[in-house]
This record gives structure tokens, C-alpha cells and sequence, in this order.
């Protein structure tokens, strides 16, 4: 569709204005499916349902009704699901959808011999009421409010075309039971029709009108939490998404496999290129070694200029976190040994593994939060990655992590007990062989 969404829609940030389009586009293919099977399922009574030996017309209208309608259903259809279903060909199917109908029905006299009066008492009126509720799909009240106008001014068109058929009052009655068990026509009756059309098609208009902002508010809030999933971990997404009230604070306590990395070199990289250069190689490494951990179940907190800090069992529950996080440490060893950047740069990362009790949580002010990870494990891995330079080597670990390596416990090396800075207590630290 080119033009689907209401005015009010219009002025919508472009991606919740395209979410609810989309939304439309569904719905408009939902409501052509509906409607061919209401034109089948009619079709097929008609088909099988008795008729008289003396309704032996050479032509019966109904199923010409029944032939043109079903193949504009078809036509829409198409153009639904070709997505060129444009806004005033929505308000026009509403008005040849409605006519079509009423048009059956009047042609009921035509086709059974009667007089007039007769298709005002076809059951077949129901499905107005129908075609009226399939508008609802749409989630615009214009159009229930569309389809509703339609049937009740048809409606009474046919009742003032059946006054006029009979110019001398003839079936016109009050007598209820005549009305019942006759062609009469009884005034009061249509009009009930026509006030029950209207009313039902003006309360779904305003459940509609309802359901429109609930629908606008719902997506935007849909669109705005698959936006924070860029910015805070899927789980703290969720969390905001589901939550009530968020502060500062909130945060949860666990066992947690903390993994830092850096570039080597990062400095001279940055004096050799300008900055727009640098951003883009920036981008294409944090887009290359990101699936690795993220597929191994890690987290990714923060991008901090060229490091990341990432978690395995915070906040995302990770039995194996530790295993996790060496291989996927391993597999990025892996990637940079065997890839080039843009221009033919390559470039090598330093590691540092840490395992143990962290908080993360909520920090910041009542107008602005961010997710983030505390605690002296987190310090750790970070100063782990430091020793990198001093071992010559790329990835190194704590001696918790390597409890939890799994099989990958064959591939260390004991570099032996070193007294971090900012830490008085010596740590068993292990290298870990990327071969």
C-alpha cells in the first residue's frame, strides 16, 4: 500500500509509521481470505439449498451477484498481496464490497418470482453485519464507520425501493404476524434494521477509534524496546519492557564469567587514519567479533572505544559460562589470525577472563540509566588483559575460569601466582594456547 495509515499515524516517527502499515497490509489480506470464504461458503448454500420447479428463469441473477462479487474479492485480493492496495481503493472496496451485498439481496425477488418485499426478509441480511466487523481488522474506525453508512443507507434504499414498487400501500401493513407469515412490509421493522446497523457500526467505530491509540502506543512501545536491545542486553530490555517503574540500584548478584578485550596497537592504528576511517574499522571489527561471543551465550555490556566488555551468566543465565567464554575468546583468535579489514589491516586482540561474584545493574539518575557490571572480578579481568604485553601472549585467564574451562582445560599454560596492580593479593593466572 502507498498511503494506508490514518493522518494522525502520518505524524509518527517512519518506523512506527511502517510497523503499523504493515499491520494494515496483514490485515488487508486477512480480511480479502475472510471474505472469499463468506462468498464461497453463500455460493455453496445456494448451490445446494431446494429450489421451486417454477423458479426455472433462463437467467437467475443471484449467481451473476454471486460471480461478481467473488471476482472483485479475487482482484482485491491480488492487489493486497501485492502490496498495492492503495488508501482510496481501501474506501472504495468498502462502498463495492457493501453494494455488491445489498445487491444480492435485492436481486432475491428477481430470482424467485416475487415481489419486492420479499429479499427484505432474507437471512442473508446477517452478513452486512459481517462484512461491517471485518472493517474492525483494519484498526481505523473510518472505515466501520465506512461500511456501516453504506449498509444502512442501502438498507433503506431498498425498503423506499419497495414503497415505490408498491404505490398503493398494498403490503404495507402493521400486523406483526402478518408481517411475519406474509411478503407484507411492516416499517418499523426496516427501520429497526437500519438502527441496528448504525448503532453497531457506531460502537465498533468507537472501539476502533479505542483500539487505534492502544494499537499506536503499543507499537511505538514495541519499536522502542527492540531499539534499547542496542544499547542495554536483551534481559535488561525485557526487564524495562515489563517493568513498572525502573531505578537506580536495581541489580542482581550472580556468579559471572567477566571477558575483556582490547586491540594491540590501537594507538599508532589511530594516528595513521582519520577518524571517519577509524570508525568504519572500528565498526567492521566490533561487527566481527561480536557474533562469536553473543553466540556463545555472552552479553555484550559496553563498547569502550576499542575494548569490550562482555558477561556469560549475567544477566542471562549460562550454566556453562565459563567454557563459554574461552571459546568464544578462542574462536576471535581465531577470525583476526585469518582476516583483513578494510585497506588490508589486520588487526590482533589481548584477552583477559575472569570468573567470579558480580553485581549487575541499573546506574545513573532518575532520567538516565545505564546497565553496567561492579565489582573487583570485573577490575580483574581488565588488568588480566593488561598482562597480555608483559606475557607475550593473548589470552589469559583466572584460575576460577579455569575450573570451569571443561575440555578446553588441556590448552593452559600456568603462568603461576602474579600480584595484580590495585590488588595486594597474588592471583594464579593461566595463558591459554590459541593454537
Amino acid at each position: 500500500m502507498k498511503r494506508v495509515a490514518a493522518r494522525g499515524v502520518e505524524r509518527l516517527p517512519p518506523r512506527v509509521h511502517d510497523a503499523i502499515r504493515e499491520q494494515q497490509e496483514s490485515s488487508e489480506i486477512l480480511l480479502g481470505w475472510a471474505q472469499l470464504t463468506v462468498v464461497c461458503a453463500f455460493a455453496l448454500l445456494y448451490a445446494i439449498s431446494p429450489r421451486a420447479q417454477t423458479i426455472a428463469a433462463t437467467f437467475e441473477p443471484v449467481p451473476v451477484a454471486l460471480a461478481a462479487y467473488f471476482g472483485f474479492t479475487l482482484l482485491r485480493l491480488a492487489l493486497a498481496h501485492a502490496r498495492r492496495m492503495p488508501r482510496w481503493l481501501v474506501y472504495v472496496s468498502v462502498v463495492v464490497d457493501m453494494a455488491l451485498l445489498l445487491g444480492l439481496i435485492w436481486s432475491f425477488h428477481l430470482q424467485y418470482r416475487q415481489p419486492p418485499s420479499f429479499y427484505l426478509k432474507a437471512p442473508t441480511l446477517l452478513y452486512v453485519f459481517i462484512f461491517i466487523a471485518l472493517r474492525a481488522l483494519y484498526f481505523e474506525f473510518q472505515f466501520v464507520a465506512l461500511a456501516g453508512a453504506v449498509a444502512a443507507l442501502g438498507w433503506l434504499l431498498m425498503v423506499l425501493y419497495v414503497v415505490h414498487a408498491d404505490p398503493g400501500g398494498v403490503m404495507i401493513t402493521r400486523d406483526y404476524v402478518q408481517y411475519l407469515t406474509s411478503n407484507s412490509l411492516l416499517l418499523g421493522a426496516e427501520f429497526d434494521k437500519i438502527i441496528s446497523i448504525a448503532m453497531v457500526s457506531g460502537i465498533l467505530a468507537l472501539a476502533m477509534a479505542r483500539s487505534r491509540r492502544l494499537l499506536v502506543r503499543a507499537v511505538t512501545e514495541g519499536i522502542t524496546a527492540e531499539e534499547l536491545k542496542r544499547f542495554v542486553p536483551d534481559a535488561v530490555a525485557r526487564q524495562a519492557a515489563a517493568a513498572s517503574h525502573l531505578e537506580a540500584g536495581d541489580g542482581e548478584v550472580r556468579e559471572a564469567t567477566i571477558f575483556f578485550s582490547d586491540l594491540e596497537n590501537f594507538t599508532g592504528l589511530s594516528e595513521s587514519m582519520t577518524p571517519s576511517a577509524l570508525i568504519s574499522l572500528l565498526n567492521e571489527y566490533f561487527t566481527l567479533v561480536t557474533e562469536p561471543i553473543e553466540r556463545h551465550g555472552g552479553v555484550i555490556n559496553q563498547y569502550q572505544g576499542d575494548a569490550i566488555l562482555a558477561s556469560f551468566n549475567l544477566p542471562n543465565p549460562l550454566p556453562d559460562h565459563g567454557a563459554a567464554a574461552l571459546a568464544a575468546a578462542l574462536e576471535i583468535q581465531a577470525l583476526l589470525a585469518d582476516h583483513r579489514f578494510s585497506g588490508g589491516v589486520a588487526l590482533r586482540s589481548r584477552i583477559g577472563i575472569n570468573t567470579g561474584v558480580v553485581i549487575g545493574g541499573l546506574v545513573g539518575n532518575a532520567r538516565r540509566l545505564g546497565y553496567t557490571l561492579h565489582g573487583d572480578e570485573v577490575n580483574l579481568a581488565a588488568r588480566l588483559e593488561q598482562l597480555n604485553k608483559e606475557f607475550a601472549t593473548r589470552v589469559i585467564v583466572s584460575a576460577r575460569t579455569r575450573e570451569l574451562a571443561g575440555a578446553l582445560a588441556a590448552r593452559f599454560t600456568d603462568l603461576g601466582d602474579y600480584t595484580v596492580r590495585g590488588r595486594s593479593t597474588p592471583v594464579r593466572i593461566f595463558a591459554v594456547d590459541a593454537a
